[in-house]
């Protein structure tokens, strides 16, 4: 593979490699066994193979996955460890029972959250840092706001956003420069695309895109009889459920017909696609092991012209999927979705 291609995150944020690291699954949400050495490993892989982008969220793990990175930051190489850039965010609120009790975006809980992952991370700023779901209880301008007060005192670099509205998006602008929204992009989760994407390409923002593969369902390497633990957050996702499942894996099928056409995996071309559709778009591949990762780096070799998007087109259309991206009580969290 040749060296990682680089993207700008927006007008106003970093420069970072063309894909990025999302680090949730090595602490939570897959209902498996988290293997500490390999997740560090994987890590310490993606920055030598010269992945900058590290996202993560404070809730992941209850601060598990935060102490994670910080983990293999401090033992990676120097030059390594001052290339990456941390992507965090917070605001969800959760209790010991692993439930969820809404989010807060208040100023005040904005910059108690900061403290507490400056000191899991092990570094003295973050880059980017965006509430995870937008508070509805708290306007937009005071999240950001207090945001950008951790800018101006030395403890943050940039402004993200995550899964908000175009509406949102305009208001958040309109108080401090916006370095990127991160939201689920992918072959089957295309909603962006019919408001969200124009919004913030006119207003000079990058997009960093989360869930490229479908939380797996669209790797190529589900399979129908799969068992999910209860743990497993896609034991509830209307998309791996029934019928729904059936009719995805179908679409998966047709999607490998044209990467076995290129000679290449469907993870690769599923994250190719993503990757074609705008040098300010920034995929987060979750490998959780070393050969994933291997494998989505794999897609920036893969270029796919005029009539491979055609055919890809052809083969799972826009609104394709069966099933919502999430169970009912979390899409009313989505300001993206309203």
């Amino acid at each position: 593979m040749n060296a990682i291609p680089t993207r700008s995150l927006g007008a106003s944020g970093p420069r970072t490699a063309a894909l990025g690291l999302g680090c949730m699954g090595m602490s939570a949400g897959y209902g498996e066994e988290v293997d500490r050495a390999e997740s560090i490993a994987t890590i310490h892989a993606a920055l030598d193979a010269g992945v900058t982008l590290l996202d993560t969220g404070d809730f992941y793990g209850m601060g598990h996955n935060e102490l994670l990175i910080g983990e293999a930051l401090r033992t990676a190489p120097a030059g390594a460890r001052e290339r990456a850039l941390t992507s965090v965010k917070f605001g969800a609120l959760r209790d010991p029972d692993n439930g969820w009790s809404g989010y807060d975006g208040r100023p005040a809980a904005v910059k108690n959250f900061a403290a507490y992952s400056l000191q899991r991370l092990g570094t003295d700023h973050i880059d980017i840092y965006r509430i995870a779901r937008v508070d509805p209880d708290v306007p937009i301008e005071e999240t950001v706001g207090a945001i950008a007060e951790l800018i101006q005192a030395g403890h943050v670099r940039h402004v993200g956003l995550s899964e908000a509205g175009a509406g949102t998006i305009r208001r958040a602008a309109a108080v401090t420069p916006v370095a990127d929204l991160q939201i689920e992009y992918s072959l089957i989760s295309r909603g962006i695309e019919d408001e969200i994407l124009s919004t913030v390409r006119e207003l000079g923002i990058g997009v960093t895109a989360y869930g490229v593969l479908s939380r797996g369902l669209i790797s190529g390497h589900f399979t129908r009889d799969r068992e999910l633990s209860p743990t497993d957050f896609r034991a509830m996702s209307p998309r791996f459920q029934g019928e729904n499942l059936q009719h995805n894996l179908g679409l998966v099928e047709s999607l490998r017909k044209i990467a076995e056409q290129k000679g290449v995996s469907v993870a690769q071309i599923a994250i190719a696609w993503v990757l074609s559709q705008g040098e300010d778009i920034v995929p987060l591949v979750g490998a959780r092991r070393r050969d994933r990762l291997t494998e989505a780096l794999g897609a920036l070799d893969v270029t796919l012209d005029a009539d491979d998007l055609a055919a890809i087109e052809r083969a799972v259309p826009s609104g394709a999927a069966a099933g919502d991206r999430y169970p009912a009580g979390q899409m009313a969290h989505l300001d993206s979705e309203r």
